[in-house]
């Protein structure tokens, strides 16, 4: 699921960043979903043994360890924000839609739970358009309607295979979807590891919190082994994707985030023996075709208006020069 903190961060405006390696950028950006999708479906497995808040906080400090590594990297300047709000209420945010997933994937299949999670963009974009009065025209509000269209595909109430713990997932995507709507605000301020840093530090906090009264010790050593490969998985795929954005475009990678569907049905298979059937392959396939749409418009209307400002401030120099000679 793309509920993980580097997974929805915008990157940094381009001036600040040397020439892109976008071969290399999805080369590690498909390597850290890989990562990312074996986190999830060991997630699954453990919360058979596990209540899943202890699940989740073994996970966090997966990508709690991987931000350690990151600050002994390159410095504790890295936690320099203007933002500390924002950044702690996106930590809460990702903290919530971390927890709701897991909560979910103990009843419905890895792959479809996963599906339903690639709504998060479609409601990102609604929110923008009705209540941020962010501009949004007819082509990505079709966009908006099919992705949820392909949603129901998915879900299928009343027709025998519906389990209502997939409206969990869907207040995963929601959350998700706010987290991503606090990314824009501190878009071009702070940085992606910045914002990454206090994320996991903010959920790891949180989730520690409730520990000793849901705690229970794992009964077997197979289960230690798992949760520390959950949490190794969890670690190596957040450097993974934090070092593609780093080095690629974030408009070439993003659309890779849509591979977490192969890696969630691999996984899934050979974990739980579970297959999507024809119906969900159906829905997750209008559901990603819409958000590959959705994608490509937000990049034609960034270019647009990118286009708008260079003309008016060549026009603004062009006034002012004339300005002097006058």
């Amino acid at each position: 699921m793309p509920t993980h903190p580097a997974a929805s961060v915008v990157v940094p405006h381009a001036s600040a960043r040397p020439a892109p390696d976008n071969m290399k950028g999805i080369l590690l950006i498909t390597l850290g979903f890989v990562f990312f999708g074996a986190t999830d479906a060991m997630a699954k497995l453990l919360t058979t043994e596990l209540p899943a808040l202890q699940v989740v906080w073994m996970r966090q400090l997966g990508l709690f360890s991987g931000v350690i590594v990151m600050l002994a990297m390159r410095g504790l300047h890295v936690m320099r924000t203007r933002h500390p709000v924002v950044q702690i209420s996106r930590g809460v945010l990702a903290t919530c839609s971390a927890g709701l997933f897991i909560i979910a994937v103990q009843h419905v299949p890895l792959a479809d739970a996963t599906a339903v999670t690639f709504i998060a963009p479609f409601i990102v974009t609604a929110i923008g358009g009705l209540f941020l009065k962010e501009p949004v025209g007819w082509r990505r509000w079709a966009a908006v309607a099919v992705g949820f269209f392909g949603m129901m595909v998915v879900i299928r109430p009343g027709m025998g295979v519906f389990h209502p713990a997939i409206f969990i997932t869907v207040a995963a995507a929601t959350a998700f979807a706010a987290r991503q709507i606090l990314s824009r605000m501190l878009s071009g301020d702070d940085t992606i590891a910045t914002t990454v840093a206090y994320t996991s530090i903010t959920s790891t906090l949180l989730l520690t919190l409730p520990m000793p009264f849901v705690w229970e010790m794992p009964a077997e050593g197979w289960i230690w082994l798992v949760a520390a490969g959950m949490a190794l998985c969890a670690a190596t795929g957040e450097i993974f994707i934090i070092r593609a954005l780093d080095v690629a475009q974030a408009v070439v990678v993003a659309p890779m985030q849509y591979s977490m569907i192969l890696w969630s049905t691999l996984y899934g298979f050979l974990l739980f023996s579970d297959l999507p059937d024809l119906w969900t392959l159906l829905g997750c396939a209008i559901i990603v075709a819409s958000g590959l749409y959705t994608l490509n418009r937000e990049r034609v209307v960034a270019k647009r208006q990118r286009n708008i400002a260079r003309a008016e401030a060549a026009n603004a120099a062009e006034a002012a020069a004339r300005a002097e000679e006058i």
